[in-house]
């Protein structure tokens, strides 16, 4: 029996089983599934929409389109909203990242090297025999009565805040400050002569060679003297007779750049010393020696979280010396019961070759404790002005 659809004369020959048998074996592979069709680039228009005069029957689909966009309201689908969610964080992004470039408070550290130190050591020669005794009965009756024992004498000022440094940076760059001050003038290795990098790991790198090049061959030359960078006695001179270092002077800071900060430090230093042979403990062999160290550090941000000082210069006076002595490499004291054995420096030499010593010719005379000026304040104005 016919069913409707087949031709009237039934299945031609050579045409095989008919519709069943041609789709099992053309379209046996091919699944129109719900992925597929959102997958199409092609879209067939609505009802209502192919009402419209000379409208098409299907249209392409667009990547902002999505799968589950509603044509007849124009709302964007889920894939549209994701797309425009996407380009607006990378906007976003990008938007943030220029703000940064232009507003980041990171200062970057300044590409120039550190100054040379510059020093100059004058030696103060006695006017009157060195008189000697115990250390307590010597301090006791010298200008240095008052002064504070070791570290404590030196004191930090106020601090406030610079024009570009803060408070903390200030209080950091006066801290090291003084950690040089303590290791280059009161430790007893630095004294004795017999260490050096206690004061060498707080120097800026760049003044590694010099410090060393001062610490292994010492030159009066104004850039290279040891007692320039730090406190130290002839071994075969004199010896420390009390460890109890007698202190007093004070520290200022002062912004010289934007990212330069410079403390200053003005200190007198009063040591008890002794023969460095015959007896030690000699009752009356004690004498004092005073070292007046005048110093300019300067500090950069990197300096400051390295916790390490440019040294840039130092005006030392120290005495009593003989004025013929150079005290480029180490202090060698006049001790007690001696006077000076010349009336000035050395001679200087015009015509020699080489490097000619800066400080010949400079010297002092001592004052007697009679003669001494009175005590320094403890404390100095926060901020100087730059030097020229």
């Amino acid at each position: 029996m016919a069913v409707p659809g087949d031709p009237p004369n039934g299945t031609p020959d050579g045409m095989g089983g008919g519709d069943d048998e041609f789709r099992a074996d053309e379209y046996r592979s091919v699944v129109f599934d719900e992925d597929f069709v959102r997958a199409a680039r092609l879209q067939e228009y609505s009802a209502q929409e192919r009402m419209g005069e000379h409208a098409r029957a299907v249209r392409s689909r667009s990547i902002w389109s999505g799968s589950g966009s509603a044509s007849g309201t124009g709302t964007p689908g889920r894939g549209a909203r994701q797309g425009m969610l996407l380009v607006l964080l990378i906007a976003c992004a990008f938007a943030v990242a220029v703000y940064m470039g232009l507003r980041n408070p990171y200062v970057p550290p300044p590409g120039g090297t550190a100054e040379p130190l510059s020093s100059t050591v004058v030696p103060l020669a006695p006017a009157t025999a060195v008189p000697g005794g115990r250390p307590a009965d010597l301090y006791a009756s010298s200008p240095a009565a008052d002064y504070r024992v070791g570290a404590a004498g030196i004191t930090l000022p106020a601090v406030r805040r610079t024009d570009h440094f803060t408070e903390s940076e200030v209080v950091a760059a006066l801290s090291i400050a003084k950690d040089y001050l303590v290791q280059s003038s009161l430790d007893p290795d630095i004294l004795s002569g017999s260490a050096s990098r206690p004061v060498r790991v707080l120097l800026d790198p760049d003044q590694l060679d010099q410090f060393d090049r001062s610490m292994g061959s010492p030159s009066g030359d104004g850039r290279h003297a040891a007692t320039g960078w730090l406190v130290r006695f002839d071994p075969g001179t004199a010896v420390m007779a009390d460890s109890r270092v007698r202190v007093n002077g004070t520290l200022a800071f002062a912004e010289v750049a934007p990212d330069v900060l410079e403390v200053i430090t003005d200190h007198t230093f009063v040591y008890a010393v002794r023969p460095a042979t015959g007896a030690p403990a000699a009752a009356e062999g004690a004498s004092l020696f005073t070292v007046r160290r005048e110093l300019r550090l300067r500090f950069d941000r990197v300096d400051l979280t390295a916790r390490r000082a440019e040294l840039v210069s130092a005006y030392v006076m120290a005495g009593p010396q003989d004025c013929s002595q150079d005290p480029a490499a180490a202090f060698r004291p006049v001790l007690a019961g001696a006077g000076p054995t010349t009336v000035g420096p050395a001679a200087s030499d015009p015509y020699a070759s080489g490097h000619p010593r800066r400080s010949a010719g400079l010297c002092g005379v001592l004052a007697q404790p009679s003669q001494a000026p009175a005590q320094p304040p403890t404390q100095a104005p926060s901020q100087v002005s730059p030097g020229p």
